[in-house]
This record gives structure tokens, C-alpha cells and sequence, in this order.
């Protein structure tokens, strides 16, 4: 069987069509590394290509863990064999903290962006909390003008969710759509079909270069900020967790070490 083969499979499955496409990045980089069928590597083959991408490539935390998932599931999809990659899982995460930009950081970034495209896409994206598989698969149908909500759907763990639709936002948008007249997805690429999460990440890059502002910015940057400034606002910390989709409490909770403290009621005792 084939890569077209593991998608389908995945598809029955009913696997996020972000996630498939994570895994099959993953089975086409170990393919092009061994240059060779992947059933013809056994397990310290993959052992050498793990310690490769982890010392050689320096993957992130997060993409090690895809690379096991991937791999494992792709030899008992396609191979029917089991093979034993959880103790190449990362143990323990780093406890980084995100990098959270202010909300006039923001409104540069989006300022500096090249056309009302860019503009929108990065407005939407910090406005709505979206992932950027969320905001590359996101429908024109999915902009519900009428009750003013964002349906995002088959998101992280095939879940619905809806989210509020800002005004301003929906303005920004009726500008674009009038000038850029997108078929099916909100955001195509020069020749349809979707826009690219590479092609993304240049552009908020490039917006945030003109801003000057001196971070390391990606989509997730503007997920981050968007949880944030919500909590500063005094937005309850479970209702954060249903507009970003997470399936733990934990996991919004990271929120509450990076928001301004001044902003949550909290000043040093120093200056009682």
C-alpha cells in the first residue's frame, strides 16, 4: 500500500484532515531520509533517524511526538506490524512560556500587512483564537453573519465548536470577499483550494518585520494573545477553554502565568 493508501484509511478513521496531514509530512520525511521502502527499515533504523531529527534537526518537543505517532500508525496501517516507538516519546515537555504580543502589536502587525487579504487573515486568526489548520480549512459557510458566529469544524480531536464573530472583523471581511471572490474556502491560494500554512507564516512574518516588532511570531502567537487578552478582560477561565477547544483546564491554565497581573486585580505588596 501507498501514502494515497494510509490516507484513506485515516479518512475512514475519521482523523482531522490536519492531523492526516501531519502524518503524511512525517511518512514522506522518513521516506526521503532512508531513500529506501519503509518496510525494509526496521526499529534501530528508526532509533538512528529519531536520535537524527532530535540532536541532528533539533525538532521541537511537540514534532518528536508527531513523528512517533505517525511512524507507529503508518506501520500498522500499511504494514500490519507493530513496532515500538513510545519510549522515543518526550517525557517531560518544556515549561516555556508563549510569547504573547499587546493588542496595539496587533493592530501594527495587521497596519503593515501587504492587502486587505493578509489583513483579514491575520485579524481573523488573532480575533476568533484560531488554529492555523483552523484558519486554512475555515469555509466561507462556516461566517454565520446572521447570529454573528465562526463554526469551526473537525478541529484538534475531530470537535465542533462555535465562536464569536467580531464586527469589525465581519466588515474587514465583506471588503475582501468583494474584492478577492473566494469559491469554497475563505482563503484560497493564487490557483483555489486552500491557502498554505508556509505561505502564512511568511506573510505574518514580513507584517511583523515592517511593525518592528522584534519577536519570534507564528500563527499560534496570535491564539495565545487572543486567550490572554480575554482573561485579562476578565473573561472566566472555562469559558476560554470552550472558545479555544482544549479538552483540559490545564492546558488554559498556562494563560493565567503570562497575563498582566495588574490587569487580573493583582499588584505587588510593595506597593500597599
Amino acid at each position: 500500500m501507498s501514502i494515497p493508501d494510509f490516507v484513506k484509511i485515516l479518512e475512514v478513521k475519521r482523523y482531522s484532515k490536519n492531523t492526516i496531514d501531519n502524518y503524511v509530512s512525517v511518512v514522506k520525511m522518513a521516506q526521503q531520509y532512508f531513500n529506501q521502502p519503509l518496510n525494509k527499515v526496521d526499529e534501530t533504523g528508526l532509533h538512528k533517524y529519531f536520535y537524527h531529527m532530535v540532536h541532528t534537526k533539533k525538532v521541537s518537543y511537540s514534532y518528536q511526538k508527531q513523528i512517533a505517532m505517525g511512524l507507529k500508525l503508518y506501520y500498522k496501517e500499511v504494514f500490519n506490524t507493530n513496532i515500538n516507538l513510545e519510549f522515543l516519546f518526550p517525557k517531560r515537555k518544556p515549561e516555556k512560556l508563549p510569547v504573547i504580543l499587546s493588542k496595539q502589536d496587533i493592530i501594527r502587525i495587521i497596519e503593515k500587512s501587504n492587502n486587505i487579504k493578509h489583513k483579514s487573515m491575520i485579524a481573523l486568526t488573532y480575533s476568533a483564537g484560531l488554529r492555523i489548520g483552523e484558519l486554512i480549512d475555515l469555509k466561507i459557510s462556516d461566517i454565520d453573519s446572521s447570529r454573528m458566529v465562526i463554526h469551526i469544524k473537525s478541529a484538534k480531536g475531530n470537535k465542533d465548536r462555535i465562536i464569536p464573530l467580531s464586527e469589525k472583523l465581519l466588515i474587514m471581511l465583506r471588503t475582501y470577499y468583494k474584492e478577492y471572490s473566494p469559491k469554497e474556502f475563505m482563503f484560497e491560494g493564487q490557483k483555489g483550494g486552500r491557502y498554505t500554512t508556509s505561505s502564512f507564516g511568511k506573510l505574518l512574518k514580513r507584517a511583523a518585520q515592517k511593525a518592528k516588532i522584534n519577536k519570534d511570531i507564528t500563527a499560534h502567537t496570535l491564539r495565545h494573545s487572543y486567550a490572554t487578552h480575554l482573561l485579562e478582560k476578565g473573561t472566566d477561565i472555562r469559558v476560554i477553554q470552550k472558545l479555544l477547544g482544549h479538552n483540559s483546564i490545564k492546558t488554559t491554565m498556562l494563560y493565567t502565568q503570562v497575563a498582566e497581573p495588574t490587569l487580573l486585580n493583582v499588584k505587588s505588596p510593595f506597593d500597599d
